[in-house]
């Protein structure tokens, strides 16, 4: 594995990190013997940077991960996330009725204990907003925020999906370590005013959903997703998007063919060759796909490879919104 540095600090994570909703929420059935399995082979794989959040699952997410992470405590580097929350705490996706966010200073304090507690540690590595609340100063959430850091509960503050207006607002409250959105071949949001304030402060890029939520993989058929798979209601996998994206996904697949790769490690190497300030976090709940995705450091891509890439996207734009309207309008903000 190869390793970046978090930000303007010291810290050294895997290239690639791991992301663990999967494990517990929102892309179908879930098996917790391969899941632990899972985040066990990624110690052996020096992937030593996994991310959870306190809504995956309603916080089943961090007490799975807990299990590997206590007796291990020193080899991983943990980042979490708050906001979220479940009217009549019942689990469902960003975009359900019932979810709402609550970004408020008295909530935040409330959620860390409970993060905490599920994690079975003293202190979380990483501690984001997982949205900016409309409804409160992004001034509020992350002077709340940096109490925790006073209190020893935090080491390090992040942001997930907000503006380059919220950034510079919060970085002048305390330092920002990273910024966590969702960037992709197919998804590209931050590229711009974003990605250009980010790397002006020196904050670290920490994409989701690098693999457009397995779409670029060329392995994934939308027609045997179970009936909870959180990606039956978004716009990107719709009819309406299927010729396009399938002619796109051929595409690509041809492309890492050529360069003897998979397309995941493909599309990993697309996102890591945007800047050593990048540290994508693919998510998987297989053994089998982790090591697929680890092997995406060692692909070294040309500009004529980035090049032949970008001209395939030019040629099949029509991929769909990555969320549905209502989900939109929480991020970017």
């Amino acid at each position: 594995m190869k390793y970046r540095n978090l930000g303007t600090t010291a810290e050294k994570l895997s290239a690639l990190g791991l992301g663990c909703m999967g494990m517990s929420f929102a892309y179908g059935p879930t098996d917790d013997t391969e899941s632990i399995a899972t985040l066990h082979k990624a110690l052996d794989l020096g992937i030593n940077f996994w991310d959870t959040a306190d809504m995956y699952g309603n916080g089943l997410n961090e007490e799975l991960v807990s299990k590997v992470l206590v007796p291990n405590r020193d080899k991983i580097f943990i980042a979490t996330k708050f906001g979220f929350r479940f009217k009549d705490d019942v689990a469902g996706p960003s975009n359900a009725a019932g979810t709402y966010f609550d970004g408020s200073p008295e909530w935040i304090k409330v959620a860390v204990e409970k993060s905490l507690r599920r994690l079975k540690i003293d202190t979380i590595d990483l501690y984001y907003a997982h949205r900016v609340d409309k409804n409160v100063p992004i001034e509020e959430t992350v002077s709340a925020m940096a109490e925790l850091v006073k209190e020893g509960k935090v080491r390090y503050l992040g942001l997930s999906e907000a503006s380059a207006e919220s950034i510079r607002k919060a970085q002048a409250i305390h330092p920002i370590a990273a910024l966590q959105s969702e960037y992709s071949l197919l998804t590209r949001d931050v590229e711009g005013k974003i990605l250009s304030t980010i790397r002006e402060l020196g904050i670290s890029l920490v994409p989701y959903s690098p693999l457009a939520r397995g779409l670029v993989t060329n392995k994934l058929d939308l027609d045997t997703l179970a009936d909870d798979d959180f990606r039956k209601s978004l716009p990107r996998y719709q009819q309406e998007n299927a010729d396009n994206n399938a002619k796109l996904v051929s595409g690509f697949a041809e492309i890492a063919a050529g360069k003897n790769c998979t397309p995941a490690q493909l599309a990993l190497a697309w996102v890591l060759a945007q800047g050593e300030d990048i540290i994508p976090i693919p998510g998987t709940k297989k053994r089998k796909y982790l090591e697929e995705n680890s092997g995406a450091v060692d692909v070294n891509l040309s500009a004529d490879d980035l090049k032949t890439v970008d001209e395939l996207i030019a040629r099949y734009p029509n991929t769909g919104e990555r969320y549905n309207e209502g989900s939109m309008k929480l991020v970017n903000n």
